[in-house]
């Protein structure tokens, strides 16, 4: 029924579930950058970029949640190592701070966009306060890591590189209710895409687009939606989120994880510009 408590939870990282890649750059002299590094898809990549041997600088407001995932890099037994940086992606100086702690600890090649947030509002009622701190985080802050990591990666020996961002399904089509969200996702492409022309065919940019995702913002997220639409919480993942979709579960952030390495690595030289679209069929099947 709705508004019952919610026993959702998202998913436990394991060894198992990473994809592990043999990739002469994917050794601990090569740093990357992974912003929302405290949770969900963020914690999964640094700790999947880690396990293949990266030095990952994980960059997050939330200290004791970056503190969770040094905790989770250990316990895996990665080959690279995670340092958790605490930063506030809405402040310039922050930002230039990560990157050049990033680029101290190495030769910084891979930059992943992933912190995100969420509000669920019409436009007609949505705070403006909210709408701008979604921007800041999710398309400001991504062009500034972008513009400072750039010379870095350039200085480097070859200038191979990568920056990626966490697009959407929803960067492709819009629902009601999340119009910042729509609009930061939107903009995330446009990013994407501007790198990569400016980047040389060396410098690459991709973007990584999915469906639902279990995560600690998308618990929080059904729950909410939930309550405004007086349905369970089973009913949101059926019925709203996944009733359009072919592939009837949730993704978890490990599967979203192994894109961004798949992507830095070798194997994705040809990504360049491009989204990796994994939605189960939700924007190209319908009903």
């Amino acid at each position: 029924m709705a508004g019952e408590p919610s026993d959702l939870q998202a998913p436990e990282l394991t060894r198992e579930d990473l994809l592990v890649v043999d990739d002469s750059r994917f050794s601990p002299g090569t740093v990357a950058l992974v912003t929302g590094a405290a949770s969900g898809i963020g914690r999964a990549t640094a700790v999947a970029l880690a396990v293949n041997g990266l030095t990952v600088v994980g960059a997050d407001i939330d200290e004791s949640g970056l503190d969770d995932t040094t905790a989770i890099t250990a316990e895996l037994d990665a080959a690279g190592r995670f340092l958790g940086v605490e930063t506030d992606l809405t402040d310039e100086d922050d930002i230039g701070a990560v990157v050049e702690a990033a680029a101290d600890e190495g030769t910084l090649r891979y930059v992943a966009n992933i912190a995100g947030l969420q509000h669920i509002d019409p436009i007609t009622s949505f705070p403006t306060a909210r709408y701008d701190q979604l921007q800041d985080v999710m398309v400001r802050a991504p062009f500034l890591i972008a513009r400072d990591a750039i010379p870095h990666i350039e200085a480097t020996e070859d200038g191979v590189g990568a920056i990626a961002n966490m697009s959407s399904v929803h960067g492709r089509y819009a629902t009601e209710r999340k119009p910042a969200y729509i609009v930061a996702k939107h903009a995330l492409n446009g990013l994407t895409r501007s790198i990569a022309a400016e980047g040389d065919g060396k410098l690459r940019s991709f973007s990584v687009s999915a469906g639902y995702v279990l995560t600690p913002l998308m618990v929080d997220q059904i729950a909410e939606t939930a309550q405004q639409r007086g349905l369970s919480e089973q009913e949101v993942i059926e019925d709203v989120m996944l009733g359009q979709a072919r592939t009837k579960e949730m993704m978890t952030p490990t599967e979203v994880a192994n894109l961004f390495t798949f992507g830095f690595s070798r194997h994705g030289r040809h990504l360049n510009g491009g989204d990796l679209l994994w939605d189960g069929g939700f924007t190209t099947t319908y009903e």
